[in-house]
């Protein structure tokens, strides 16, 4: 009983707004131990409403994406692809802002501690609205032991799917959400939230730095070889500094670009948020409130449609003949709020009882019905009759794979041509870890660290907590959508790791 007790009180415990972050940044690290420092600082509110906000730091993610398109006159999987007769890159880029640690923590704080309390109490005045809404929120599961992740909510969908059989799934998807985003209509939503008329002072200044952010590029931190001044950094971290430079006057003084917020909308007013700060998420939440209770009140109550919408990500199910009522409320509510559905990215599913079996068929543009293409959603590919993980994902676990493999054969080859040796070890524990069933369950690993005490370096072990790799979650998935073929999916992915191994020949691996 006891234990039981335990693990009901950890499973409840509430997200921790401190982090230690370990990025160098323009501010100092603030360490676990002076939490109790920071604490006093960012709960204060007059201090908050003075606090000077830092540049933040911009970095793009760049994700190869191997989809079909029009290259060189054939229709392909490729990195490229022709669009009014030029050629273009098929990389999505994503584009991340970060703030400095002190600043993260001011953000993290009035997220969670502050603004989250009050979003989550408007929703709950209306259960409806507040099971509609999926991402960036901790939703308990019905069991109240855990909290509900993206397999959750496809279960949720697809189960309805299954209740209603006779249905049709509209998948839609937000154009440039974080970047477009109304700075007045912000503000607004945000007071609504706190139920003042306008925003307090301390939470002002929280807006205006989201809004009227500035930002100095990674790409310029670095050197002309493209990589950090290692000295320097190494430099600050003997005086106990993890930062760029040791002063922020130093940053102002350099050659170094400060750019400010420049997007701006047809009335040429600013707009957009950074992605990647700690408070972007419930902020993006916070701006769709009055979208989410339109379709609450007007499709949901009176016509029975079902909704979700996992961050920019929205999909409802509908009846066949209310499928224009669905699209032409969504398209006007969604201007209202100075957005855009992206065209390219909407997808129509029929699902009905087809040779004995609930069956999806996509609906094309022209009205045509495709069998067996299944609803994507959150990951999975739901067909009505079974759930699988999307192909895409499950092509990227083995190319990551094989890409490893590949990078660690090289890391060998060096090793025994510096050192002249005949053989090399692989260090295929780490492999397995990885990317077999050896690395399902979560455990701690050893590691180290390196701190400064007196300009000295120490290496300093600690356990690092292994949280299982990409075949828990989906053997997790498997269970909780009660789909095995979705194990039936990845069961060969031990020969697949061993026949890459072979392929590169490693000296001390075995030969079939």
């Amino acid at each position: 009983m006891l234990k039981f007790s335990l693990l009901f009180i950890f499973m409840k415990k509430n997200k921790d707004w401190f982090k230690d972050r370990g990025y160098p940044h323009f501010s100092n690290k603030t360490p676990l131990a002076v939490r109790k420092r920071i604490e006093s600082y960012v709960s204060n509110p007059e201090k908050v409403a003075r606090h000077s906000f830092h540049p933040l730091i911009f970095k793009e993610i760049k994700q190869r994406r191997y989809k079909e398109s029009l290259f060189n006159g054939k229709v392909r999987r490729s990195h490229k692809k022709e669009k009014n007769g030029k050629i273009i890159s098929n990389t999505k880029i994503r584009e991340i802002l970060y703030a400095t640690h002190i600043d993260a923590h001011v953000y993290s704080y009035y997220t969670q501690k502050i603004i989250t309390p009050k979003y989550e109490a408007y929703l709950k005045q209306c259960p409806i609205l507040s099971h509609s809404i999926s991402a960036y929120r901790r939703i308990e599961t019905d069991d109240t032991f855990k909290f509900k992740n993206n397999v959750h909510f496809a279960k949720d969908v697809f189960n309805e799917i299954r209740k209603r059989e006779n249905c049709v799934s509209l998948v839609l998807d937000i154009e440039n959400f974080f970047p477009t985003l109304n700075h007045k209509r912000l503000k607004l939503e945000w007071a609504k939230i706190l139920e003042k008329k306008t925003l307090p002072k301390d939470h002002f200044n929280i807006f205006k730095s989201a809004t009227r952010f500035s930002y100095v590029k990674l790409n310029d931190l670095k050197t002309r070889k493209g990589h950090f001044d290692e000295k320097e950094l190494s430099k600050h971290k003997k005086t106990g500094k993890h930062t760029f430079f040791e002063k922020l006057e130093h940053l102002i003084g350099s050659n170094i670009t400060i750019y400010k917020n420049q997007k701006k909308n047809n009335r040429k007013e600013l707009i957009g948020i950074p992605q990647g700060l700690p408070i972007s998420a419930l902020l993006a939440n916070i701006y769709m409130l009055s979208f989410d209770e339109a379709i609450i009140n007007e499709l949901t109550i009176k016509n029975d449609v079902f909704y979700r919408r996992y961050s920019d990500d929205i999909i409802v199910l509908c009846k066949e003949n209310q499928i224009k009522l669905v699209e032409d409320f969504i398209t006007k509510e969604i201007e209202k709020i100075e957005l855009k559905i992206s065209l390219e990215k909407t997808e129509k599913t029929l699902f009905k009882i087809h040779k004995n079996r609930l069956q999806s068929f996509r609906i094309s543009n022209t009205g045509v019905l495709k069998e067996n293409v299944p609803l994507n959603y959150l990951g999975f590919e739901f067909y009505g009759y079974q759930t699988l993980i999307k192909s895409k994902n499950l092509a990227s676990f083995y190319r990551e794979m094989k890409q490893t493999v590949k990078r660690r054969h090289k890391r060998v080859e060096s090793i025994k041509e510096k050192y002249l040796l005949d053989e090399a070890p692989l260090y295929k524990r780490k492999l397995y870890r990885l990317f077999t069933y050896k690395g399902v369950k979560s455990r701690k690993i050893p590691s180290k660290r390196i701190i400064y005490l007196n300009g000295q370096p120490i290496s300093k072990p600690f356990w690092r907590k292994f949280r299982g790799n990409y075949l828990r979650y989906a053997y997790k998935a498997s269970e909780e959508l009660e789909a095995p073929e979705i194990k039936r999916q990845v069961r060969n992915h031990w020969k697949i790791l061993q026949k890459t191994i072979l392929k590169y020949d490693f000296s001390n691996s075995k030969k079939t």
